[in-house]
């Protein structure tokens, strides 16, 4: 991606305006303009990284922990009955730009959003641990 034509960069260095919550050198905490629900905030990392394949894990650490300060905020404001912490990676999961960034989505009784699941066939065990066994090996 080039960082001269992203519009979270953009947003990040003031080039573009956006309604901030909250800013310190790493993170802008802003609301989004296109909200799934009252109070839908996004956390974005100054930095460029395209998504949590590239953001090193202290960074992402900070920004978790920004999450729960965040996430308290909100439930202390809206009284929201839950909240959905969202963040996508790659055009097949829905990432629509490619910079890191964090959805916090208050979630109300009723609202409408469906964020579900399909049920699928459970697993078979056999396969399970197979699969664990060789992802170990990248960790």
């Amino acid at each position: 991606m080039d960082k001269n034509n992203c519009i979270f960069c953009k947003i990040t260095s003031g080039e573009i305006k956006s309604i901030t919550i909250f800013e310190n050198t790493e993170f802008k905490v802003i609301m989004d303009l296109f909200p799934a629900t009252k109070g839908h905030t996004l956390i974005i990392t100054k930095e460029h990284f395209d998504n949590i394949y590239e953001i090193d894990s202290d960074t992402a650490g900070r920004l978790f922990a920004l999450a729960t300060h965040i996430s308290r905020a909100l439930k202390a404001e809206l009284n929201c009955d839950g909240l959905n912490v969202l963040q996508n990676n790659g055009v097949v999961a829905n990432q629509s730009i490619p910079h890191f960034h964090l959805h916090l989505i208050p979630r109300y009784l009723n609202d409408g959003l469906n964020m579900t699941f399909d049920t699928k066939e459970a697993a078979i065990q056999e396969e399970l641990t197979e699969l664990a066994t060789k992802i170990r090996l990248h960790i």
